[in-house]
Formats: structure tokens, C-alpha cells, sequence
């Protein structure tokens, strides 16, 4: 899920006619100077996290006048709070307040329904409420088919004791809530709390909105940089894999840091699963020998090999760990020696120099651990392929026992060298790559192994060259499922003459930068 800021949530809620305090957000202490000054009132101050407490944590700060505000601003920005540094203050008007509630809506998968809550108490948390007045807290499921109407929402306010006008007001808010959460996809939406001011007007105070991550993509003009639960904004990489996930259907790939900069004494490790419960136990599993785990990743539901390549060069872009573990439910239904051959390629374009311990199980594994033989014994680092017979448990022992024999060896970052075509090159565009053959050098290929290694008959041979044996459009718009085959077969057995290019959109930048900034 997408979680919005505040402000970002208060934006929606005032397209939709529903009232919020007047001010906007700051980036530094000589804005919340201006914005102080054009509201010409006291304001408060408030750090833009995704958290609940934030008074309690000193992040909400009221001032008389705008030199105060400023100089109160200086308190906050720069604060770290619960793995955020604060960046962006909100700079509101501060409210005279009679009375407060609590609104929201979430979305309760068990009856598959959007759920409406109401208290005629706010300020608290939810929980808290119901903890202390139980009376106060009323609840409504929506129709989906039938929508959210006016008289719904009185009779739920109107069970809190709520009546007269400002039922009525309260009950013409929860249906634009509703309306807006329609309209924005949102997963919850909860507004604590919710206010009466002393001159009658209702305003939304405070308000936190998350979006279903399989919406996001209706939404681009919410700027979303990426839809994952985090409890924190997104790290770099982690925004670089997402686009790798974002632009690919096949498979899943979710990645998640566990810390930018790993102790190069730390025992941290990439980790790479395939499927949740089988990459829990997994994790568990390197945990218990004593590792830590630098990131967190997971490519399954029969991810190409050009994703498990990429999810590999990700996790590798992570400097100072000692290995590499990747390890999945060990019966799952893919074909493996996909996966083999991403990680093929990966290890050899990075000249993989820590001990790596990959266990794939599921269909082909056999297969699939013998590319892993064939192909990576002549790379710096040692590489072993096990199955589902081997327990996770076993790969990690075998990883802990690689990593301690000899000298100690700590992954260090290799920059990406710029790309580029060959020339006079035969090529067609792929759904995330390009697969480039040069043609001079299939002439003394004696095996054309390229085609009978391409199961699913993208290419055929003509004159002795491979070649699409089908129209170019089909090909990249997913015929060809860049399985890697052909081009794993032509540079260890033929000529050198099939290159796939598969492009991670800005990974040479950051790791130019993660070296800069280790020099």
C-alpha cells in the first residue's frame, strides 16, 4: 500500500469540498517564516512523518507569530523520528476548538466491504477510543453496488448521540470521505480528529490516506514514488527495484533494505527468496547461523530470468556483505533454470567474488542447479546450486562454512559501464530488453545451438543465422520471454555472439554515486 503525508491527504480532501485548516507545506525555516506571515494568525507546526504520536515525540510545535515559527521550525527539521529524518513541516492556522471526533474508513477484507467508523470522541486512536467509550464508536458496512448515502451516515452518527444541525454536517462529511475514497482507491482513510470550531464550521485537522498499490497506477498525479507499506520513505534502490517490478507483470519482485550502509563487520548477506513461507524459514535460517541480512527479496510467481537478473544486480549494488543466500519454498511450480540463468548472468557481469549459496527447488531443479555448475566454476567466487531435498537450514551451514573458509572476502561495488550496441549488430526489441547477434560471427558457429536452446521458437535459422521466426511486434510485446537461453548457450559453447541487453533504470547513476561517496 501508498501511504500519502498529511498535507498530500489534506489536498484531496479540499478538492472535494471538505474544509482543513489554510496553510501548505515547508521545506525550510524561511518558508515556514512566509507561510506564517500570509496566514497572519497563530499556527501550528507539524512534521511530516508516517506516524501517529507525533506530539508526544515533539513534532507538533505552536507559535504566536511568524519569528517564532521559524525559529520553532529549526527544532524540527533535521529530527529523526522512527526511522525518518524530517524534511517537510505542515503550516497551518491554528484552529479554535469546541469539539472533536474521529472519522475514517478502511477496507475490511474478510467481508470484502469498505467500513465506515465514527466516534463522537477524537484525538485518541482508534483502539484507545473503543477501550474508553465503547458507547461512543459507531460502525457501517457499504453496499458496494448501492454507494454510501446521506441517511446511512446520519443513522450511523446519529447511534453516538450526535443530532440537530451538526448531524447533519457530520453526515454530508462522511460521504465525500467516502467519495473520495472511491475516487482515490484508498485502502483507509482516517481523519483524527476530526473538529467543530467554536464559530460551527467541521474541519478535517488531521487526516492520513493510503492507497491500494494496485491503483497506483490510475493515480500518477499523486506522485507516488513507490507503492509498498514501508514505515519509512523509500531508500534509492529500493525505488530503482520497484520500477523493475512496476514495468513487468511476470512474476513478482519485492526488495526492501534493511540498512543502506552495511558494517563490513557485520556478517550482512543479500538474501534472495522465492516465495513467502518458504523464504520465512529461509530467512530464519541464515539468521540462526549467525548472519544479518543487509536486504530483504523475493522473486516468485514464475518471474522471467531477466527479473531474477535484475533483482540479482540489485541486491548486489549493495556494498560490504560477505554472501549471497537465495533460497525458496523449495517445491515451487516454475521452471527453475530460469532463475538459473539470471543468476548466470548476473554473477558473471558483477565477477562475483563472495561465496554464493543458491537453493532452487521446484520443477527442472536438477537442471537448474547444473547451469549454476557449468557456468559460474571460473568466477572469483565460489557457487553452490541445491534443491528441494537440501533444507534450508543445510544451504546456510554451507554458506556459513564458505564464508569462513580462507581470507574473508567483502563484496565491493562495481561501477556499470555505459552500453553500447554493436555495430552492424542483428537485433530486436524484447518487452523490458533487446537482444543484439552479430551475424559476422554465427558463420564459424558449428552447433547453431542458439535456436534448439530457444524452447519456445523465437528464433529460426535463415542462411545459417539466427534469426525472429515471428513478427518483431509479437516478440516485444512478450513472445519472447527472455529466458537468457540463447544467449548463456553462445557465450560459454559458440561464438560470443548473442548479447542481451536488459537495462535497470537508474542503477549506473547510483552506484556511481555509492562509489563517489566512498572514495
Amino acid at each position: 500500500m501508498a501511504r500519502l503525508y498529511e498535507y498530500q491527504s489534506k489536498e484531496l480532501l479540499r478538492s472535494k469540498g471538505i474544509k482543513v485548516p489554510h496553510g501548505r507545506v515547508a521545506s525550510s525555516p524561511d518558508e515556514v517564516y512566509q507561510i506564517a506571515k500570509e496566514i497572519a494568525k497563530p499556527v501550528v507546526l507539524k512534521i511530516q512523518v508516517w506516524t501517529t504520536g507525533r506530539a508526544t515525540l515533539g513534532g507538533i510545535k505552536f507559535a504566536e507569530k511568524p519569528e517564532e515559527a521559524r525559529e520553532l521550525s529549526k527544532e524540527l527539521f533535521g529530527m529523526e523520528v522512527k526511522n525518518f529524518k524530517v524534511e517537510k513541516i505542515l503550516v497551518e492556522e491554528k484552529l479554535d476548538i469546541e469539539r472533536e471526533f474521529f472519522a475514517g474508513l478502511v477496507i475490511d477484507d474478510s467481508r470484502k466491504s469498505p467500513l465506515v467508523i465514527f466516534s463522537s470522541v477524537g484525538g485518541s486512536g482508534i483502539e484507545e477510543i473503543a477501550r474508553e467509550h465503547p458507547s461512543r464508536i459507531s460502525k457501517h458496512y457499504i453496499n458496494l453496488l448501492k454507494g454510501f448515502k446521506t441517511y446511512e451516515a446520519r443513522n450511523l452518527i446519529r447511534k453516538t448521540g450526535i443530532k440537530g444541525k451538526l448531524l447533519l454536517k457530520l453526515s454530508s462529511f462522511l460521504v465525500k470521505l467516502y467519495e473520495l475514497a472511491v475516487e482515490y482507491d484508498a485502502r483507509s482513510i482516517e481523519v483524527n480528529p476530526l473538529v467543530l470550531t467554536s464559530d460551527g464550521e467541521i474541519f478535517a485537522a488531521d487526516c492520513h490516506l493510503v492507497v491500494d498499490d494496485y491503483a497506483v497506477f490510475r493515480h500518477p498525479e499523486l506522485g507516488i514514488e513507490i507503492a509498498r507499506e514501508f514505515d519509512r520513505p523509500a531508500t534509492e534502490l529500493e525505488k530503482i527495484a520497484y520500477q523493475v517490478e512496476e514495468k513487468d507483470y511476470r512474476g513478482t519482485f519485492y526488495f526492501f533494505q534493511m540498512t543502506e550502509s552495511p558494517d563490513p563487520e557485520g556478517n550482512y548477506i543479500g538474501f534472495h527468496g522465492a516465495g513467502g513461507g518458504g523464504s520465512m524459514m529461509s530467512m530464519d535460517a541464515v539468521l540462526n547461523k549467525g548472519f544479518r541480512l543487509a536486504n530483504y527479496c523475493d522473486t516468485s510467481g514464475n518471474p522471467p530470468a531477466s527479473k531474477v537478473y535484475r533483482a540479482a544486480k540489485i541486491i548486489l549494488s549493495q556494498p560490504n556483505i560477505i554472501g549471497y543466500f537465495a533460497s525458496g519454498s523449495g517445491v515451487a511450480s516454475q521452471e527453475q533454470f530460469h532463475s538459473a540463468r539470471g543468476f548466470v548472468k548476473a554473477f558473471i557481469e558483477e565477477k562475483l567474488s563472495i561465496p554464493a549459496v543458491i537453493r532452487l527447488g521446484g520443477n527442472y531443479e536438477e537442471k537448474a542447479i547444473e547451469i549454476l555448475n557449468t557456468y559460474l566454476k571460473n568466477i572469483p567466487g565460489k557457487v553452490e546450486g541445491y534443491g528441494r531435498d537440501d533444507s534450508p537450514d543445510f544451504c546456510a551451514e554451507r554458506l556459513r562454512k564458505l564464508v569462513e573458509e580462507g581470507e574473508r572476502v567483502i563484496h565491493k561495488i562495481n561501477p556499470i559501464e555505459e552500453f553500447k550496441e554493436p555495430e552492424n549488430a542483428y537485433s530486436f526489441e524484447t518487452l523490458t530488453g533487446k537482444v543484439f547477434i552479430e551475424h559476422e560471427r554465427c558463420g564459424k558457429c558449428k552447433t547453431k545451438g542458439c535456436v534448439e536452446e530457444c524452447i519456445y521458437g523465437v528464433l529460426k535459422l535463415d542462411d545459417g543465422k539466427p534469426v525472429l521466426s515471428m513478427d518483431a511486434e509479437e516478440v516485444r510485446k512478450g513472445r519472447c520471454t527472455e529466458c537468457l537461453a540463447c544467449e548463456i548457450f553462445c557465450q560459454f559453447h559458440e561464438q560470443k555472439a548473442i548479447y542481451i541487453y536488459l537495462p535497470i533504470l537508474g542503477l549506473k547513476e547510483y552506484r556511481e554515486n555509492l562509489i563517489k561517496g566512498r572514495e
